[in-house]
């Protein structure tokens, strides 16, 4: 391969002088492959000092306006802890360690004069997931070792299937002094976040908050004299129905910031968490809520505060079995209180993969009780199951109701049932329940909640952005929900709706997410709502969690 160089042009009256056009030599400098430099970034500081980031070489360059080389120094390397290595997709351990390991940084930018940050992606052999500021004559003056990652992973943003590589990939970078304000805006381009820093100090930045860029931030730009920040995304999932290329747009405003909406930042211990499905409303302002199968092998039931803006996830329990393992074979997608300080929980079965229709019933501390702990489906479901099963579980006396999330072989088009099991008789029904008619995809039901005299169920389709159509709330009387035997004709419920949820997704200006899946109402009557994040998979890794007044 050619080696790399760095280019300069004059500028004069708007315009490039291609006649200007120099080639600098950066051979020779590094201690990795000096003969194969490979200029990644540059910067321009106020005396027209440039600097260089070279990735593989792990080397920083610093340049004269005319093409002098200042200085030059190797990025170093560094002790990283708290981090996950593993990447055995299904659970967020923080407790890995990668000693030595090289910053290989890419993006970078001038603070001041003096002082310049970069972002340590890593290509070759390194990445270090974390920023670093030096001083120019190659002072290291700051690095945030694994805090970088730690607000993502607060945030609900951890990329766990990059945890084997090189986790949330901090890449691009921009700086702007915005209200009187200098701040260095990081993209973390796996997370899909802009971390803000405040580097008045350039020794001390301050982490001010997680932006969520879209899918892949590769750029930014900010345009203070109109507190704006753009930021590019080039994840382009037109093959899967998903998002496009997108650039979003933030204004900073002397206003509380409007995400995360949930978050387990000021937890006790360091809580990973994603992929949010079924809630469930307690006393005094909680409430419960459960992972699903992309983090299959620590599944969880998350405590959040919703008397705290944003919403704090504060304790978590880890589901396990009698020998005190994980618990497999499970894809929870509802949780309902027993009254007794435990839980039953709705696992969606997917048979192919040996995960079987089932409700479990979960004491206060995660344990499932073997045999007596399991309640699966009867033959008579059984026979007629598909890959989409329980999605939500609401428990009213001594009955459980779960609603089936699309239809099954014997239920009619655009009908799904509410399956209902009474625990004293061990006694399984059902209704049906019309839903909508898609316009494109699919269109099913993703919880349900008994709250007074009616059942609420979140009834979507699959559509994201400008495609969405159904993310609503209905009700269903509950003098409707009368269970039928199963195997013979099931009674169709009438509903109602409640709320339109399209507009509260679209409340923040970026585009409208798929799963709406989670649904509280506390016995007042308020209710919240969230999304499923899907992991952060080509995904936002948004996560929305809100109020929505009473119902």
């Amino acid at each position: 391969m050619p080696a790399g160089w760095v280019s300069t042009v004059a500028v004069a009256d708007g315009a490039m002088d291609c006649g200007s056009l120099t080639q600098i030599d950066v051979t020779g400098l590094s201690q990795i492959s000096p003969e194969d430099p490979e200029p990644e970034f540059v910067d321009v500081n106020g005396l027209g000092e440039i600097v260089v980031t070279m990735q593989e070489n792990n080397e920083m360059v610093i340049l004269a306006a005319d093409g002098t080389i200042l200085n030059h120094f190797p990025a170093g390397a560094v002790d990283l802890t708290r981090i996950d290595t593993k990447d055995e997709r299904g659970a967020l351990t923080f407790d890995g360690e990668q000693p030595g390991r090289l910053r290989e940084p890419d993006g970078v930018q001038w603070i001041d004069n003096d002082h310049f940050m970069i972002a340590n992606e890593g290509d070759m052999d390194g990445g270090s997931r974390s920023i670093t500021v030096f001083h120019k004559d190659g002072t290291e003056v700051f690095e945030s070792n694994s805090d970088f990652e730690t607000a993502i992973i607060q945030s609900g943003h951890y990329p766990d299937k990059r945890s084997d590589a090189k986790g949330a990939e901090p890449e691009g970078m921009e700086f702007a002094t915005i209200g009187g304000t200098p701040f260095a805006f990081v993209l973390g381009e796996r997370s899909s976040t802009v971390s803000v820093y405040d580097v008045t100090d350039p020794a001390n930045p301050v982490f001010k908050q997680i932006l969520p860029s879209g899918i892949a931030p590769e750029g930014a730009i900010a345009i203070p004299e109109r507190n704006l920040l753009a930021v590019a995304n080039e994840a382009d999932l037109i093959e899967d129905g998903g998002v496009r290329s997108h650039v979003m747009l933030f204004e900073y405003q002397d206003a509380p910031a409007a995400y995360p909406q949930l978050t387990s930042a000021g937890a006790d211990e360091l809580i990973g968490w994603g992929a949010i499905s079924g809630m469930v409303a307690d006393a005094d302002g909680i409430v419960w809520a459960v992972n699903d199968s992309f983090h299959g092998f620590q599944p969880s039931i998350f405590k959040i505060d919703t008397k705290v803006n944003p919403a704090q996830i504060v304790d978590v329990i880890r589901i396990h079995r009698a020998n005190g393992d994980a618990a497999q074979k499970l894809d929870m997608e509802g949780i309902t209180l027993d009254g007794k300080g435990g839980f039953y929980v709705a696992s969606e079965g997917r048979l192919e993969r040996a995960i079987p229709h089932a409700i479990y019933h979960v004491n206060k501390d995660g344990l499932i009780k073997t045999n007596s702990g399991e309640i699966v489906i009867p033959p008579a479901l059984m026979s007629v199951e598909k890959r989409f099963g329980f999605e939500g579980i609401t428990k009213v006396g001594d009955t459980l109701w779960m609603a089936v999330q699309r239809e099954w072989k014997d239920d009619p088009k655009n009908h799904v049932k509410l399956v209902s099991y009474n625990l004293e008789t061990e006694e399984w029904g059902a209704v049906l329940y019309p839903k909508a008619e898609p316009a494109t995809g699919w269109v099913g039901l993703s919880e349900i909640v008994a709250h007074g005299d009616y059942f609420y169920v979140i009834e979507r389709d699959n559509q994201i952005g400008s495609a969405a159509v159904t993310k609503k709330i209905y009700r269903i009387p509950a003098a409707d929900m009368v269970p039928a035997a199963l195997g013979g004709e099931l009674p169709v419920v009438s509903k109602e709706e409640v709320r339109d949820l399209i507009p509260d997704l679209r409340a923040q200006n970026g585009y409208v997410v798929d799963k709406v899946e989670g649904l509280a109402i506390f016995e007042d009557g308020t209710a919240w709502a969230s999304t499923d994040n899907d992991g952060v998979d080509d995904s936002s890794g948004e996560t929305f969690f809100w109020n929505l007044g009473k119902m």
